[in-house]
């Protein structure tokens, strides 16, 4: 795949960033500015219902930016392709810094900010460490999803399981690697 289109506007991909529940995440360019051009997927997922994806991400969006989270701009929609373009965070995820033993305690005060944002307004986002990119000492929520709070799957009873080494994120990570 060597471009992508966004209402007729042409971007050259760069390289695929990951695939997550809802989507593919592609680094494209144009004009000589990098962003991420994320194609919603309709593949089966055992343990995530979804209704209209494209729908489900603007509305999250919306919802994560009233809390006042740090994410990147949406800036086009292409409902007819279900392409979403997005402004590029360029930097280390916090799964790559626990990798590589670069974690910081700043981060982790972070992203407790963050909660103290989301719990109030009754949501959890995803808090695996793929989904968060550390650009200039700031970590930014790079994906839109978000759900009614639960304390099963707030950031202290399951996120935190993944943002050090615990034998949880060891886990993920030797499966990742078979």
């Amino acid at each position: 795949m060597d471009s992508m289109s966004v209402n007729q506007k042409t971007y050259e991909v760069v390289l695929l960033l990951g695939k997550g529940k809802g989507g593919y995440s592609y680094l494209v360019t144009a004009d000589n500015k990098q962003y991420v051009l994320k194609q919603i997927h309709h593949e089966a997922c055992d343990y995530y219902q979804f209704g209209n994806k494209m729908e489900a991400e603007i509305n999250d969006y919306g919802r994560i930016i009233k809390a006042g989270i740090r994410v990147p701009a949406m800036l086009v929609v292409d409902d007819r392709q279900e392409r979403i373009l997005k402004e590029f965070v360029n930097g280390d995820t916090i799964y790559d810094l626990v990798m590589k033993d670069e974690m910081q305690k700043s981060y982790l005060d972070q992203i407790n900010e963050m909660c103290e944002k989301l719990y109030p307004a009754n949501l959890n986002i995803d808090y695996f460490p793929t989904n968060f990119v550390v650009q200039g000492g700031l970590i930014y929520y790079v994906d839109y999803e978000c759900n009614q709070y639960s304390d099963e799957w707030n950031f202290e009873n399951w996120g935190i399981k993944f943002w050090s080494k615990t034998k949880e994120f060891i886990d993920y990570a030797e499966g990742q690697n078979r």
